[in-house]
């Protein structure tokens, strides 16, 4: 998943620090929504550390009425498929589902280039894919199926 839209007229220092606006904020939540009405829920987030990945989470994880641990890692803030790949050694095999969030461009070529289909992830767009593998780090080097693509825009309100 791609982080919900962020606020640019900020004061933050960096662009690591930037949080997100007033739409990602009721974005994040709907798509939290959708996802476990859809019976896509996960057992585990591994996300970027930026502020904006982590307000998309601490919004989403309510949603899911579940104690789903997060881990917060710097090497995928602004990184891509590499950067996941690296970070699947670190997934435990029991989890038979991840929320990995992240930015853009990497997400939307990770993905693209795990399914072979070209995606373009916009804010807070989540998309399902489906793998197979022994272990995560067998998995991500294989190509995936997309199950599904959720965008804010398209649900209902």
């Amino acid at each position: 998943m791609r982080h919900a839209k962020s606020a640019w007229d900020t004061e933050a220092s960096t662009d690591h620090a930037r949080p997100l606006n007033k739409r990602g904020r009721g974005d994040a939540p709907r798509i939290a929504d959708e996802l476990v009405r859809r019976g896509w829920i996960p057992e585990l987030c591994w996300s970027s550390d930026a502020q904006r990945t982590r307000q998309t989470w601490e919004l989403m994880e309510p949603q899911f009425e579940a104690d789903i641990p997060a881990t917060f890692v710097d090497v995928l803030y602004l990184a891509g498929l590499g950067a996941l790949q690296g970070e699947a050694d670190e997934w435990p095999s029991s989890a038979g589902t991840i929320l990995s969030l992240g930015h853009n461009p990497g997400w939307s070529e990770a993905a693209s280039r795990l399914t072979g289909v070209a995606l373009g992830m916009t804010t807070a767009n989540a998309a399902m894919l489906e793998g197979e593998g022994a272990t995560w780090s067998e998995a991500i080097v294989r190509p995936w199926r997309l199950a599904g693509l959720l965008r804010p825009r398209e649900l209902g309100d």
